[in-house]
């Protein structure tokens, strides 16, 4: 695991009438405070990447789907520098996936049908943030069509 990133396990309630999906709580160590919470979609086989957060500290969980998210260190202070992670969320693997800022990181859609994600990020979104990079032509050694995991 690439330094500063962390899962934890999160709780799926059954009931009677439905499921209740734990996410995030203020007095979760991973906790950096709320900024805005969102959600993203993607479809099977399509790639979001990538994007490097400067100041956002993201806190994703898959609710529904599979999706598989692919981080990359280059921060030289880092003894991780140069590393790559993948981690596959999905219902089967309910877990928050805490990102700090200045990771690379990208997404791939793995189910059929729904993959959808939640971040729960420390600050609002702010363009001049990120820095980002083609999903296919860039500088990180990373191939999506190959079945790394």
């Amino acid at each position: 695991m690439i330094e500063g990133v962390s899962l934890t396990p999160l709780r799926i309630i059954p009931g009677e009438y439905g499921e209740v999906l734990h996410a995030m709580k203020c007095t979760d160590s991973t906790f950096a405070g709320f900024g805005e919470a969102y959600f993203s979609t993607i479809k099977k086989g399509a790639v979001k990447a990538w994007k490097r957060h400067r100041k956002m500290i993201l806190n994703l969980v898959v609710p529904c789907g599979e999706i598989k998210f692919v981080l990359y260190d280059d921060r030289q202070d880092s003894s991780t520098c140069g590393k790559i992670s993948e981690i596959i969320l999905s219902r089967s693997n309910y877990q928050r996936l805490t990102v700090p800022s200045m990771i690379w990181m990208g997404f791939k859609g793995q189910g059929n049908g729904l993959n959808m994600l939640l971040n729960v990020s420390n600050i609002p979104h702010d363009p001049d943030e990120v820095d980002r990079q083609d999903g296919f032509e860039n500088n990180i050694c990373y191939d999506w069509e190959k079945d790394h995991i």
